[in-house]
């Protein structure tokens, strides 16, 4: 039985609806966002990075000449959604508003005020299973300006600190061809030992005293990765059209970003014109399982005896 209420309060970001089957529990803020700012087992830690005190907030005259006097945004932490190409002010829409909501019969849908800025109106909708570790998190996307717009559906879940994700790599056999892009930012030192280079995957661990952050994107084939932190496997899996569809950042359909403070677990959908009046969906599908083994994360063999057991 899924149980769906509101809460006065969950740490300093005002009131969140609370979703849970009795194994997970997730919260949604509804005072600003949305974002789904704790996802973890009943009782258990947060996968999700939810310090905003820690994170602080970004504006310049650029950023408030865009959205107003005394605007500024906030990473908040949790999962929200955004468009891609990323872009600056446009993309660091400041969703501090409260949000409307609809219970249904597995979770509910949230929905922002307008973005009238930049044209666009998103919608967050939860599923969760009655009696499994399983959520589903759907991301829409409306073009409510009077242009066609070009953008891909981008998740983002900035998630707790100390874990690794693992992202498998693509093995399609391509003969003379390539089988894979990534996609590596400016900042980013390809020779750090947070970052595993397997055969097989990828791995990029999380430091709390990084001095540098890394982003690395992916088009993943399977579409699916894993956040291990602690004892718990956070697995994100989504759908994906390599190569016949056009995606963002050079063709990256899941990126990863860490710094100091959380990791990015981040997945994209397609990047297409979406005309005026007309909707964009991504969806993506949440497991939560307990890690059954130890694990190297810089041995594939040790990797894909963890994987094994999920």
């Amino acid at each position: 039985m899924i149980e769906i209420k509101e809460l006065e309060s969950y740490k300093n970001f005002g009131r969140v609806v609370s979703i849970s089957n009795g194994t997970i529990e997730a919260y949604v803020t509804v005072d600003i966002g949305p974002r789904i700012i704790r996802f973890g087992y009943v009782g258990g830690q947060n996968i999700m990075y939810d310090d905003r005190i820690a994170l602080g907030c970004l504006t310049d005259k650029e950023f408030t000449d865009f959205f107003g006097e005394n605007k500024k945004w906030e990473n908040l932490g949790g999962h929200r959604i955004w468009t891609s190409p990323e872009s600056y002010p446009q993309t660091y829409y400041p969703d501090d508003s409260q949000v409307e909501y609809i219970k249904t019969d597995c979770g509910a849908v949230f929905t922002p005020k307008p973005e009238t800025e930049n044209g666009v109106a998103k919608q967050l909708e939860i599923n969760m299973g009655s009696e499994t570790s399983d959520m589903q998190v759907t991301m829409r996307v409306k073009n409510i300006s009077k242009e066609t717009l070009e953008f891909a559906i981008w998740g983002l879940s900035v998630s707790n600190q100390g874990g690794t994700v693992i992202i498998p790599m693509n093995d399609n056999d391509t003969g003379l061809l390539s089988n894979r892009i990534v996609s590596v930012w400016p900042y980013t030192d390809m020779s750090s030992d947070r970052i595993y280079w397997g055969k097989k995957y990828v791995t990029v661990k999380q430091e709390v005293n990084a001095t540098n952050p890394i982003k690395l994107g992916f088009d993943l084939n399977k579409g699916t990765v894993y956040y291990v932190l602690g004892n718990d496997v956070f697995r994100k899996s989504f759908a994906t059209y390599h190569p016949t569809s056009k995606y963002p950042d050079g063709g990256c359909s899941f990126e990863t970003y860490t710094n100091d403070l959380f990791i990015e677990i981040e997945s994209l959908g397609e990047l297409k014109e979406v005309k005026s009046g007309e909707t964009s969906e991504h969806t993506e599908n949440w497991t939560l399982c307990k890690k059954s083994c130890e694990v190297d994360f810089k041995n594939d063999k040790s990797i894909d005896n963890l994987l094994s057991e999920i």
